[in-house]
């Protein structure tokens, strides 16, 4: 028995993949979820997990080579069967190894480590019950050290949530809105009287309290280029070429922008940021105040959630905000879905570990999809104005600019020092026009501003 895998579409809009590296070669044993196939999009090279367990018999699709999605990439033959005579492709050379070590992931020739959770030792992929009754798979009980505190801090079983992460992967959103049905959390309230604090993020900062990893290869060559040097095309680079290219030709591309005080935020978020740290592991920065913010916006102005379609505008049922994430060759845009279910904290820890994720190239398929609406932070980089292009299939991109202290009129015309941040947002004028538009930055700053320096996350 033979499992033919076929190029996987990478977001609503993509229709062709490019592969970048053959993780297996022809005669290696795969594991059921084990990645054994890297590939390019516009916005990352995502592992592909194998769907079965077995022999990866036939390689079709040489790397480098770009095909439609649902193209049969490869053949994985039953670990039983006798493998296929001859690839209809030769063998991929061996990568060079990376430049800091990577754990195997199990082979058919080694168990799978036991996971624990809640004190009781369980095998992967084998179902269990929990205590209030329910079976699940251990691979639904599956989530990383931040998430697990974060469950014993609400007093959630991890075991009991269904995950909506990779291969069912508990992420730090599942957990808060678990604890949030069950009245273990406060659900998010209106913005304007939820007070925050925060500040930007590099993406070369540190998460999860683990250094990025040292650029090599293309990256290393696009972080320190030579003059004089033709610097390599990756594939994911002539795919975002291509797409905002697409981009700008298809969607009317409108610009506009407010300013906000963010002193009280940023005082808020000074007071906070060491203890979040501690506990969670992640920076607390103004990303997860602007998402907040952006959320409640959206929700009083539904069209910014919408897309264009022959058919007509449709509106997103979800919020699923997209976090651009600059790196050295590439710009990922990894999705925070059911963003309005979450709490800042909620949205800080989300946002940390996607973040992290991108920083070592591990984001999956499903970190990529689905996002309504996307958020940028280019203030991390200095920048104080700018006109981001619309990501494909949306309606607009909000940036949060640097934070700048100048002196400012207050209301009752006196003059003070204030920290000062642009918000700049760029649409499609087919779906929206400057009155919602001007509406939905309007009610950002309104949120962002309504913040105090003391409150809960």
């Amino acid at each position: 028995m033979s499992t033919t895998i076929t190029m996987p579409q990478l977001g609503e809009t993509v229709t062709e993949g490019t592969v970048a590296q053959w993780l297996k070669r022809v005669g290696d044993p795969v594991e059921k979820y084990e990645s054994f196939v890297e590939v390019s999009t516009d916005k990352v090279n995502a592992e592909v997990p194998s769907p079965a367990t077995g022999i990866l018999s036939q390689i079709l699709v040489k790397e480098g080579e770009t095909v439609a999605t649902g193209t049969p990439i490869a053949v994985i033959e039953d670990a039983n069967a006798q493998p296929a005579a001859a690839p209809t492709a030769p063998a991929p050379a061996v990568a060079a190894a990376p430049s800091e070590p990577v754990a195997a992931a199990p082979s058919a020739h080694t168990a799978a480590p036991a996971a624990a959770t809640n004190g009781a030792v369980r095998s992967a992929g084998a179902q269990t019950t929990t205590p209030s009754g329910s079976v699940i798979s251990a691979a639904s009980a599956h989530a990383s050290p931040a998430v697990r505190k974060l469950a014993r801090e609400h007093n959630v079983v991890i075991a009991e949530i269904k995950g909506t992460g990779q291969n069912g992967r508990v992420t730090a959103g599942d957990v808060l809105a678990y604890a949030t049905q069950r009245g273990g959390v406060q659900a998010p309230a209106a913005l304007g009287a939820m007070p925050y604090a925060g500040e930007a993020f590099h993406t070369t900062q540190q998460v999860g309290g683990a250094p990025a990893p040292a650029p090599h290869g293309a990256a290393a060559m696009y972080a320190h280029p030579q003059f004089g040097q033709t610097l390599p095309l990756t594939p994911a680079r002539k795919i975002i070429a291509e797409r905002m290219l697409e981009s700008k030709h298809t969607a009317p591309h409108a610009w506009s922008m407010v300013e906000v005080d963010v002193t009280n935020v940023w005082k808020w978020r000074s007071r906070e940021k060491e203890v979040f740290q501690q506990q969670t592991g992640y920076s607390l920065t103004l990303l997860p105040f602007m998402l907040r913010a952006v959320v409640t916006a959206i929700q009083q102005n539904p069209l910014l959630n919408a897309k264009w379609t022959p058919e007509g505008i449709q509106v997103n049922a979800e919020i699923n905000l997209g976090i651009a994430i600059g790196l050295e060759t590439n710009l990922v845009v990894p999705v925070i879905r059911h963003a309005d279910r979450l709490s800042i904290k909620g949205l800080a820890i989300a946002a940390g570990e996607l973040i992290e994720k991108a920083r070592r190239n591990r984001l999956s398929v499903d970190d990529l999809q689905g996002g309504t609406f996307t958020v940028n932070n280019v203030g991390a980089n200095g920048s104080v104005a700018s006109a981001p292009i619309i990501n494909a299939g949306q309606a607009g991109i909000v940036t949060m600019e640097t934070v700048v202290k100048r002196p400012v009129v207050t209301q009752d015309d006196a003059i003070a020092v204030r920290s000062m941040m642009n918000i700049c947002l760029s649409l499609d004028h087919r779906v929206i026009d400057g009155l919602i538009a001007s509406r939905f930055l309007n009610a950002v700053k309104a949120g962002l501003e309504a913040m105090g320096p003391s409150g809960s996350l």
